[in-house]
């Protein structure tokens, strides 16, 4: 994504196009005024022999292919068959993109296999019409291309992006496959195992990516778009000529002996990172490339069924839950105007990539810290993270400029938002604050990183105790988009409001909490990683419990992830709970108390409970395989706790707490968060079993009353 005088030019650029989007539409002459109001979704219009059909999805922020925006995009089509221009261009008013996928919402309601399969069947039969018209049809593409998106665009003839843009198929992260003809249409058009790729990752690919593959036929700036689409109209595009590495594999995949070699190398890799009884989709995508990739018709067949079959089970349904919620958490309309400048306190690990995120997402950003070393590390660690991001030399330069060391904390002053990303020691924050509060603009907003402590006590040596909130990031905060947002009892709206803004301007999830012990994913995550310690002490083996959990669908088990967060950190914050809370935690773990002494920290010192070998932790085998029990004593303290925060106010909202913890703690995102999975497992069999759990093992099982909203 370009910046700075860059990123100016292309917003010129595509007002642009929205500037003569209005003046054709004021032009159109009386035929064409009426087909450009008769729909809610679409404009037709004509510039000399070339229709415009523009995608506008009424009172929504970006396009989405509904069955209203499909119904009327056929009708669209009808209309260009009976007065046939000689090229076709479908292009989008939304200045995010041209189209974001199907609309998850629908998605969701669907009640059966046999009603998905008539609703795709319909939507097949729209886009291959689209693929049938007799003229020349160009797709011009900007922002996100995505899903359905990208399907509708592959049914056309021929692909230009304007300026920026994102192609992929998300669709894998959300328990399915491409379901709109795009898994037939992509293999037609680039390399066989590129589009498996592409499908299988989820990843979307920058324009110049899509450009060397086939996928798109030119990249152009805004205002070389009419004159690529005139050419285009009267001559085409020159075809994609294939690579000597697809020359090579396109006639060894034409058989289906050499794709069931490719399909098991795909099967395995792909059930490392998804198991497949968890995760469906992965495999049910590979299955038909093997079966059908020759077979063109049978593959769209089979598409349909599989596709409607995955969107109404369990995994896809949890997914598209967990994917709805967290577009709510960060879409509100009570946020203020992006903040212009951030100041960060603290170049360590979590102060550095705070203020790198905040620089590359296109705010100035000022760094300070006691140790100009550390700046100076914090420096070179950004640098290298925008040189991984950046698409272009200019991005990369733009965000250098945007980061500026600054030992004598001169941003202050000039902030919109500081950011205290201090180490958790109240003493030493207050101190902070006493210095820095006089310092700051009237209306400025100050913000803590803090993971554990309470807002109510760190305010106390504040003047303007209202301007302060919590930004509770999590570790790294260049990859973990989830950010609690906290409130104490006497925030001003209009901070929060800042704090939300900020978290809009650089793409993370605010998670709306109110200050308390813990906040909430601490204080749901913290029960597991006690539980699992007092196992150890029991006596069972490190490996046994992980697989405990690793069974459930964590990404980690507990104690892997005790190392890899730091033991010393896990220590601290869960002292902090148990003088916190009025609830009773297992003692201190005699073996975690060792490790510390030994100065044996996890990943970070190379040994933890585990050696760490090659960023991974080096694990027994032959060991006893994990009980249902270990199990219920790790997870269902989580669920009990989120239960808990609902009931306190902590959360408000049921579904914040199952995205929170799925995107901040890596709850086992199928299942869909700690309260769905309660739901969908038996809440009263779940509470019955942490009542025999009290009696065996302690009372800190006794179940919530939190539980009682669930029976």
């Amino acid at each position: 994504m370009g910046t700075g005088q860059d990123m100016q030019g292309r917003r010129n650029n595509m007002d642009d196009f929205w500037s003569a989007l209005e003046d054709r539409e004021r032009e159109l002459g009386p035929e064409d005024a009426r087909s450009a109001g008769a729909w809610a979704h679409w404009r037709l219009g004509r510039e000399g022999d070339i229709a415009w059909l523009i995608a506008d999805r009424r009172d929504a922020r970006v396009n989405t292919l509904s069955e209203p925006v499909m119904a009327e995009l056929d009708e669209a089509l009808a209309q260009i068959e009976r007065d046939a221009p000689k090229a076709l261009v479908i292009r989008s008013a939304k200045r995010a993109g041209f189209f974001a996928g199907a609309d998850v919402r629908e998605l969701m309601h669907l009640r059966s296999a046999s009603e998905a399969r008539a609703q795709l069947s319909r939507a097949h039969a729209i886009v291959d019409r689209l693929e049938a018209l007799k003229m020349r049809t160009l797709a011009v593409l900007h922002g996100h291309v995505l899903g359905g998106g990208l399907e509708l665009a592959l049914a056309c003839d021929h692909r230009i992006v304007a300026g920026d843009a994102r192609l992929g198929f998300p669709e894998i992260h959300l328990g399915l496959h491409p379901g709109l003809g795009g898994l037939g249409r992509l293999l037609a058009l680039v390399d066989p195992l590129e589009a498996m790729r592409m499908m299988l990752t989820g990843k979307a690919i920058d324009p110049q990516k899509a450009l060397a593959l086939g996928l798109v036929d030119a990249v152009t700036e805004e205002r070389h778009v009419r004159a690529a689409v005139r050419d285009a109209a009267e001559t085409g595009f020159e075809g994609h000529k294939p690579t000597l590495k697809e020359r090579i594999q396109s006639p060894l995949l034409a058989s289906h002996g050499a794709r069931k070699l490719a399909a098991d190398r795909m099967r395995s890799e792909a059930a490392r990172k998804a198991p497949p009884e968890h995760y469906p989709a992965p495999a049910a995508l590979i299955q038909m490339w093997e079966d059908h990739a020759g077979d063109p018709e049978e593959l769209r067949s089979r598409e349909i069924e599989s596709f409607a079959q995955l969107v109404t089970g369990r995994t896809a349904q949890n997914l598209l839950r967990v994917f709805t919620s967290r577009e709510k958490m960060k879409h509100r309309s009570d946020s203020a105007p992006p903040p212009r400048h951030v100041h960060v306190i603290g170049a360590g690990a979590m102060g550095g990539d705070i203020a790198a995120w905040c620089a590359w997402s296109g705010l100035r950003v000022s760094l300070t810290d006691l140790e100009p070393t550390a700046i100076a590390s914090a420096i070179g660690r950004a640098a290298e993270l925008f040189a991984k991001l950046g698409h272009d030399g200019i991005a990369t330069r733009d965000a250098r400029d945007r980061l500026i060391p600054d030992p004598a904390a001169a941003g202050v002053a000039h902030a919109d938002i500081v950011i205290e990303a201090a180490p958790e020691n109240l003493e030493l924050k207050r101190k902070l604050y006493a210095e820095i509060e006089p310092r700051m603009k009237p209306n400025a907003v100050l913000a803590t990183n803090t993971s554990s402590l309470p807002l109510e006590e760190l305010r106390g040596s504040l003047r303007r105790a209202g301007r302060l909130i919590g930004l509770h990031f999590f570790n790294p905060a260049t990859r973990m988009e989830l950010v609690e947002l906290v409130r104490h009892d006497g925030v001003e709206a209009d901070a929060l409001a800042t704090g939300r803004a900020l978290l809009e301007a650089i793409d993370h999830v605010p998670a709306a909490v109110r200050s308390a012990p813990g906040f909430l994913v601490n204080r749901a995550l913290t029960p597991y990683l006690i539980e699992a310690m007092a196992l150890l002490e029991e006596g069972h083996a490190a490996e046994t419990i992980d697989a405990a959990a690793e069974r459930f669908g964590m990404p980690r088990g507990p104690i892997a992830l005790a190392d890899l967060v730091g033991l010393d950190v896990c220590a601290a914050v869960a002292d902090s709970l148990r003088r916190q809370l009025d609830r009773p935690l297992p003692a201190p773990s005699r073996r975690l108390r060792e490790q510390l002494e030994k100065g044996l920290l996890g990943k970070k010192t190379g040994r933890g409970f585990y050696r760490w070998r090659d960023g991974e932790p080096v694990k027994r085998n032959n060991l006893p395989a994990p009980t249902q029990e270990i199990a219920d004593r790790l997870i269902l303290p989580m669920i009990d706790a989120c239960l808990e925060c609902l009931r306190t106010g902590v959360a408000e909202d049921e579904q914040v707490i199952d995205a929170a913890l799925v995107l901040g703690a890596g709850f086992a995102p199928f299942r869909g968060g700690p309260i769905q999975h309660a739901r969908s497992a038996g809440p009263r069999l779940l509470h019955g079993r942490m009542w025999a759990l009290s009696e065996k093992v302690g009372e800190r099982f006794c179940p919530d009353p939190g539980w009682d909203r669930l029976l």
